[in-house]
């Protein structure tokens, strides 16, 4: 007996050790949670949560990755409040590089033709901020602000890093692939909150209610749930990355195209015109890309798209608020109202672009950079949330740089060198996912095809007059699609070599009559 319990004493001890850490931090985890929604409980409760799983986030941090790029869970704990993809593309890659200094055998995805250019921009970017204020987050307490925009620029470029840290084995990704496209999925939780339970406020710390949702409640077809719309459109292009067209319309599964047609009916609840027109145009995109313009199946999808025109154009206006301000773009009649939403949209932003356009000259070669004064932050705030001024620039979004024209927020914030910057990364970026797309393996060509896509509809809105928010913002969605693609295809495909044509010498050619006569 002696024995026994001289065999189970360090067993013992690790049990008493375990009780005395755990059963003190449950007994605080208890009272915190008595008051749940003080600021000091959600803090201390993150941090113990983040150290329980981070675990399984060292493990698993690639796939967390995906699934967090196009998330809208935000860690409010956290100074900032970035959104889970910026938090995982820092942990993501940091660890990463810890691995590749562990094990010399392990090197990132290179693509120099990618890495060139977003090196550039990032040194224009850095040269900015110096001739500009600097790099300040008020939050950390300096006396600038603006250093949060600096920070997702830089997040945004480093995830292109993250994301080429590794290739993917081919047997994980298609799978890798889906919790890339459909991270967005968790915005429909944001519309939820006007219909929620009370005892689930706390769901809507992490997942932040839309503003349509508040607004407009949750009222289907006539409020703007900017949320379910948004989640139906990733659901959307998971579904045309994965399947294709071909395996929707003919793969003899029709609930596929049930499926699709749902969810092509729920982005319209959002009211959103750039979503509408993205829809349709990655269907297009993807028909021509599976090469379907050579089948029979043009004259179809031609015969149902005026089938369709024929339904919508007298009944229009009889559909819900939300359909007919995403229709409002179309030569149709649809509700004023809806109409003027819309167009009130469009006429604010062409106003602030108008005040704004004089002041290209002088920041064309040093840009403005993202750095507010004290005194501008308290005009961007004042004057009923900085939308409503006299004059268009200095609006709050103007002076945050948040533009809605993405490359007027290029050059206006770091000068013509960031416009020449960026326009050398969306062609070789451009370059590298069609190649990877037309040389790629047979079995990523719809996923390939989605990802140009993705990153050719961001650089072509971003040159037309109504693309973009911020290129702060809005360099995930560049270096997203790009980093996934080069991870997916192990770099950069390239055309198989051509055959070498043979060239026979003199010798050669004397010899051939006399091997043709052995050989008689």
């Amino acid at each position: 007996m002696d024995n026994l319990s001289a065999n189970n004493a360090p067993a013992l001890l690790k049990s008493l050790v375990i009780y005395a850490m755990v059963v003190p931090l449950a007994l605080l985890v208890g009272y915190l949670l008595t008051n749940p929604l003080t600021t000091s409980s959600l803090i201390f409760v993150g941090i113990l949560g983040f150290v329980l799983v981070f675990p399984l986030l060292a493990r698993w941090h690639y796939p967390w990755m995906l699934f967090g790029w196009s998330a809208t869970l935000i860690l409010f704990f956290i100074k900032g409040t970035p959104n889970l993809g910026q938090a995982m593309v820092a942990l993501s890659l940091s660890l990463s590089i810890l691995e590749r200094i562990l094990n010399p055998q392990r090197h990132f995805v290179r693509v120099p033709s990618v890495t060139l250019p977003l090196m550039v921009f990032l040194i224009v970017v850095l040269i900015t901020a110096k001739m500009n204020g600097g790099i300040g987050m008020h939050s950390f307490g300096s006396d600038v602000y603006g250093g949060r925009k600096y920070a997702f620029l830089f997040i945004g470029i480093a995830g292109y890093f993250a994301l080429a840290s590794r290739p993917i084995p081919p047997e994980k990704a298609k799978l890798y692939a889906s919790l890339f496209l459909l991270g967005a999925t968790t915005s429909f939780i944001g519309d939820l909150y006007p219909i929620a339970p009370s005892w689930s406020i706390i769901i809507f710390h992490f997942f932040p209610p839309s503003a349509g949702a508040i607004q407009g409640g949750f009222d289907l077809g006539e409020a703007r749930l900017a949320g379910i719309g948004s989640a139906a459109g990733a659901v959307y292009l998971w579904m045309l990355a994965r399947y294709g067209l071909r395996g929707i319309f003919l793969g003899g599964k029709p609930w596929r195209l049930v499926v699709l047609i749902v969810l092509g009916c729920l982005i319209f609840l959002g009211g959103f015109r750039s979503a509408i027109f993205a829809a349709g145009l990655s269907f297009i995109f993807m028909f021509f890309a599976e090469g379907l313009y050579r089948t029979r199946m043009l004259g179809i999808f031609i015969l149902i798209a005026l089938f369709g025109a024929t339904l919508i154009v007298p009944l229009a206006d009889k559909l819900p608020f939300t359909f007919q301000r995403a229709l409002s773009f179309l030569p149709i009649h649809v509700d004023p109202l809806a109409k003027e939403s819309a167009e009130a949209s469009t006429n604010w932003r062409i106003q602030m672009w108008t005040a704004l356009l004089p002041q290209i000259p002088p920041h064309l070669l040093v840009g403005k950079g993202y750095a507010i004064s004290p005194e501008d932050y308290d005009q961007m705030m004042g004057g009923g949330m900085g939308f409503q001024t006299i004059d268009a620039a200095d609006q709050g979004l103007a002076l945050a740089g948040d533009y809605h024209n993405g490359m007027l927020s290029v050059v206006l914030c770091f000068g013509a060198w960031g416009v020449v910057a960026i326009l050398w990364f969306m062609y070789a970026g451009l370059k590298v996912l069609y190649y990877n797309w037309k040389y790629g393996r047979p079995e990523l060509s719809t996923i390939n095809a989605m990802l140009l896509f993705m990153f050719f509809n961001e650089a072509a809105s971003y040159l037309s007059c109504f693309g973009g928010l911020s290129i702060a913002t809005d360099m995930m969605y560049f270096t997203g699609p790009l980093g996934l693609s080069v991870a997916l295809n192990h770099g950069m495909c390239r055309p198989p070599p051509k055959p070498t044509p043979m060239v026979e010498t003199p010798g050669q050619r004397r010899l051939v009559p006399v091997l043709q006569a052995f050989q008689q």
